[in-house]
């Protein structure tokens, strides 16, 4: 599982205090580069400012890149021998967990296999700079090639703001400055706590803490045990025992040579359990749907880091203020409602959304928080706000103590039962599960489950 080579990046030489970026980027991972991306095929000149050693640097182990935006950025990037992407998605499973068993629902289609593909599992480290790589021959054709970077290893100490205008940014002891600032920082969004638009403390049932490993196999192991063909993949989501019954879920998905395999926890959920992450993700590997997918891998990276649960009320009530955008997660635009994890996409959609209102704003000569509210309208308008408040009601039914404790534990005993041939009278499928439901949840629960499942999937 070889890294695309790191790329080099051009010096960021000090420039005089009277010029001007059109914009300043603050993030190279997905939402910032997306962004930069636009500007450069929109004549901007920009600055992207990013704290590893190259994208990618800070962002280890991977998961699934959804939609087609990808090929909206890159056209026909599948056509690309070294391009970053590991597999497409044509093989879809969720799987309900007790201690012994998983109950699957399994979906796998042709309809997937035709590019542009709708996913693709990524490996960050590699994905980044890959499309960090693509972005720097953008800036090649562009209308400013020498006066418009991708400047790593460098942390954004503040946001110049005077007289509540963002102004740019301060950054190695010096300033730079822009007509408008883009802040795509991830979860971990000191910049925008510093400008007033995220909140100092943010409730402990908004974000989660997600741990990951990406276990090597080889490729032929990984083709031959998922029965993969060509460079198609599978993604698993696991809920119930995948974290003991504590708030969350698991996940594995396939790469080219590896697996990436995790646990998403909530924050409030893992307080006083007396557990660790670690311990949940090793534990999760010793399941016995789990341990044979994951047998005689070798881990090769293990990352932990805080994420947001896709509770719509953790988004900030502003995204924007005079000179300056959120983009991605640092706005906490994420949402699993059951169907997928969508983070990345997000990203990718905010950060061309941010910069082509970027774009217009500049052009304009009018960089107000008035010339940049069509960024909000556009995110309102686009699949991540539609979506985001069109499922909240799902969000909160996969955080109920239902979806990780009785619905599991229920769909594995009526397993066990029906798919068991034991020379016996043979009971209806009805009867099976009138009995398990009764050992593991009250039917007035269970009617109001399925309610809000009917309602809000």
């Amino acid at each position: 599982m070889e890294a695309l080579p790191v790329l080099p990046t051009r010096p960021l030489q000090r420039r005089p205090m009277e010029e001007e970026f059109d914009c300043i980027i603050v993030g190279g991972g997905i939402a910032g580069l997306s962004a930069a991306m636009t500007l450069a095929r929109g004549g901007a000149k920009f600055l992207l400012v990013e704290r590893g050693e190259w994208s990618g640097a800070k962002n280890v182990s991977g998961g699934v890149l959804w939609g087609t935006d990808l090929n909206r950025l890159v056209p026909n990037y599948w056509e690309e021998e070294d391009a970053g992407w590991e597999r497409f998605v044509n093989h879809r499973r969720l799987s309900l967990m007790d201690p012994g068993a998983s109950f699957s629902l399994d979906f796998k289609s042709d309809h997937f296999d035709t590019p542009p593909y709708t996913g693709v599992t990524v490996l960050r480290s590699r994905f980044d700079a890959w499309l960090a790589g693509k972005v720097e021959e953008a800036i090649g054709e562009s209308d400013h090639p020498d006066e418009s970077f991708l400047a790593t290893d460098i942390l954004v100490e503040s946001v110049i703001v005077e007289g509540g205008v963002a102004r740019g940014i301060r950054a190695g002891g010096e300033d730079f400055r822009a007509k408008c600032v883009i802040l795509a920082e991830g979860v971990n969004n000191l910049l925008a706590r510093q400008v007033g638009l995220e909140k100092e403390y943010v409730p402990a049932d908004h974000v989660a803490v997600g741990v990951k490993e990406v276990i090597r196999l080889g490729r032929e192991t990984v083709e031959d045990r998922f029965q993969l063909r060509g460079r198609s993949g599978l993604t698993n989501e696991f809920v119930g025992a995948a974290t003991d019954g504590i708030d969350g879920g698991g996940f594995l998905y396939t790469n080219l040579e590896s697996l990436s395999v995790g646990l998403v926890i909530g924050m409030k959920a893992m307080r006083g359990t007396g557990r660790t992450p670690y311990d949940l993700l090793n534990e999760f590997k010793e399941h016995p749907a789990v341990a044979d997918m994951v047998r005689g891998g070798e881990v090769v990276e293990y990352s932990a880091k805080v994420v947001s649960t896709g509770d719509i009320r953790g988004v900030p009530s502003d995204l924007t203020m005079d000179g300056l955008m959120i983009a991605g997660e640092a706005a906490h635009l994420v949402l699993n409602a059951g169907r997928a994890i969508q983070g990345m996409d997000y990203a990718m959609r905010t950060g061309i959304l941010a910069a082509e209102t970027a774009i217009s704003a500049v052009a304009s000569g009018d960089t107000s928080k008035a010339a940049l509210a069509p960024y909000r309208q556009r995110l309102d308008e686009s699949y991540v706000m539609q979506d985001m408040k069109a499922f909240q009601g799902a969000v909160h039914l996969l955080h109920s103590p239902h979806m990780t404790g009785a619905l599991p534990r229920m769909a594995c005993d009526f397993g066990r039962e029906f798919f068991t041939v034991d020379n016996r009278p043979t009971r209806k499928a009805t009867r099976i599960l009138r009995d398990v439901r009764k050992k593991h949840i009250k039917l007035m629960d269970f009617m109001k489950l399925g309610a809000k499942a009917g309602r809000h999937l």
